[in-house]
């Protein structure tokens, strides 16, 4: 926790389930330490998204944002979102060369 000993909000950003399980064991294991959103794109979503306005918020506000998107597009977006924010982004497992993106090995 901060000094203030206020919660880190962690805003989670998931395909289809895709992020449930880490999802489940943040808030299992994470004892108070955070506050997890989640947004849920659950529709079908075409090959080539041109406008990932319409999935993703214009504006976040989070100390920390996980990826467990599985569309290029979304995540791409999201990652230059991210970082025009300054907010720390983790996308696991991801090919992503955006400054700030942090993508370990899955």
């Amino acid at each position: 926790m901060s000094k203030t000993n206020t919660p880190q909000k962690i805003l989670v950003f998931q395909q289809n389930g895709s992020g449930e399980s880490k999802i489940a064991g943040v808030r299992k294991y994470g004892g108070g330490r955070f506050v997890l959103d989640v947004i849920s794109i659950d529709e079908p979503l075409p090959h080539l998204v041109e406008d990932t306005s319409e999935y993703l918020p214009p504006k976040i506000r989070a100390d920390l944002v996980l990826d467990f998107l599985k569309h290029p597009d979304l995540s791409h977006d999201l990652a230059v979102l991210c970082r025009n924010l300054d907010i720390p982004l983790v996308a696991s497992g991801k090919k992503l060369e955006i400054k700030g993106v942090h993508t370990p090995p899955t």
